[in-house]
């Protein structure tokens, strides 16, 4: 009798091995849904997307019902799926934490940090910081990620991104403010002396611009003296671009005036290759933030990459005449 109960017992134990779901699965339908698309989760998760639709289509048959409805404009859910998801977030959000009770008590921080930065901040700021946090933590990858678009920290993987806003207003996000990042109005020497020095913003009417790229298609200058007045001045841009290098190599060149931040421009200004143009008007100041999904922030790679530009980029900012 007791061999039989056992043999039973062990049957179904063999069986409850073998009905253990794949909660990768579970993590990849979670992914998939927030990014919206399956090309947009495979490339979060850094996968192909054949991979990534067949492990939903093995999702939905070990289910036996359909979670997802696949159309052109992206993925739709189905009623259970809705249901279905909230569990598998909820399975997410426990690998996570389960990863962080590991992770803090290593001595040693290590993993990969996929970073995010507009192209001014990765070509001026970070390439001085990166190659030291690198050096001082050997055992942490930097992913660095180098765009000017939005990016969606959650829905793209993105551990922590470089941001120059007034505000940031995402609350699922931890946003740190870092520095002020004043900008300036400047021009080359040449371009000034050819149309003459500006007394007044309505005197900019007659030079030509360069400007970043703003989806509105309305450009112009927000201007604040010292005595409060404020004037916008309207204007039509000879050069577009989201690269602010490029802005600042046509404004060297003598192409236009062109607002940029303080810290891009203060070595061509001490160059003599670029002057402050109305100098007691000033434009709106931004502030450089370092922001992290508040799911992340705690990971030791994240933390230190995290402390160590808390630590560093306002002392560099500082140098770079970003402040004051």
């Amino acid at each position: 009798m007791f061999h039989k109960w056992n043999d039973s017992m062990g049957a179904i134990a063999a069986g409850c091995v073998m009905s253990l779901p794949d909660l990768t699965n579970y993590l990849i339908f979670a992914r998939v849904v927030r990014a919206g698309s399956i090309s947009a989760g495979a490339r979060a998760l850094e996968m192909p997307k054949s991979t990534v639709s067949r492990r939903l289509t093995e999702l939905e048959e070990e289910q036996g019902v359909r979670l997802v409805h696949r159309t052109r404009s992206g993925l739709k859910l189905t009623d259970i799926g809705q249901a279905f998801l909230i569990h598998c977030e909820a399975v997410e959000s426990a690998t996570e934490a389960a990863q962080q009770v590991t992770q803090q008590v290593r001595d040693i921080p290590r993993g990969r940090v996929k970073v995010s930065s507009p192209y001014a901040l990765s070509q001026s700021l970070l390439t001085e910081l990166l190659p030291v946090f690198m050096q001082r933590y050997p055992e942490v990858d930097v992913q660095l990620f180098a765009t000017n678009r939005p990016v969606s920290l959650v829905d793209e993987g993105v551990d922590v991104a470089l941001r120059v806003r007034s505000s940031i207003e995402d609350s699922s996000l931890i946003a740190r403010p870092l520095s002020d990042s004043p900008s300036t109005l400047y021009g080359a020497p040449e371009l000034i002396a050819r149309y003459g020095i500006p007394k007044h913003p309505l005197d900019l009417l007659q030079f030509p611009h360069l400007s970043l790229h703003y989806t509105s298609g309305r450009y112009g200058y927000q201007l604040l003296a010292s005595d409060g007045e404020q004037l916008t001045v309207s204007f039509q841009p000879r050069l577009v671009t989201d690269d602010m290098l490029v802005l600042r190599q046509a404004a060297v060149q003598g192409q236009g005036l062109v607002a940029l931040p303080n810290y891009l421009c203060a070595e061509a200004v001490a160059a003599g290759q670029l002057q402050q143009v109305l100098p007691d008007w000033q434009l709106p100041v931004g502030i450089m933030h370092l922001v992290y999904p508040h799911r992340r922030g705690l990971l030791p790679a994240v933390r230190v990459f995290i402390d160590f530009m808390v630590e560093h980029i306002p002392a560099l900012a500082q140098r770079s005449l970003l402040i004051g």
